[in-house]
């Protein structure tokens, strides 16, 4: 399910390591935390859907690592790579085993079906 981004060619040299290396270090806590733990959520203070994500995850029993990025009021720049990275432009990102599931209805669905799916 391929999304249109810019291809290369598109994109002119002179500016292509500055968006190549845009956020990296937040994108590769993010990954890190995704390949040491089966369940990763990425949320901000102030917003009622990462807890509400976590909530889902307590009353199931499953462990999960949370990440933290600033809130409305904070660290915008430091959330925009993850949702550039995913293609998803609301938190929580929600990863199960290293798959992006999506947020917290996606995380309800699942529960819910009992699938949360995903490949190691």
């Amino acid at each position: 399910m391929p999304r249109p981004i810019l291809h290369e060619v598109q994109i002119h040299p002179a500016v292509r390591d500055k968006i190549a290396s845009h956020g990296a270090r937040v994108v590769q806590e993010v990954q890190a935390a995704v390949d040491a733990n089966e369940i990763v959520v990425v949320g901000m203070r102030m917003n009622p859907h990462p807890r509400r994500a976590r909530k889902l995850l307590d009353a199931a029993g499953l462990a999960y690592q949370y990440l933290e990025y600033g809130s409305y009021l904070s660290q915008y720049r430091r959330r925009l790579p993850l949702k550039l990275w995913t293609g998803w432009t609301t938190f929580p990102l929600v990863f199960v085993k290293g798959v992006f599931i999506g947020g917290a209805d996606d995380l309800a669905r699942l529960i819910a079906n009992g699938d949360l799916g995903g490949k190691r």
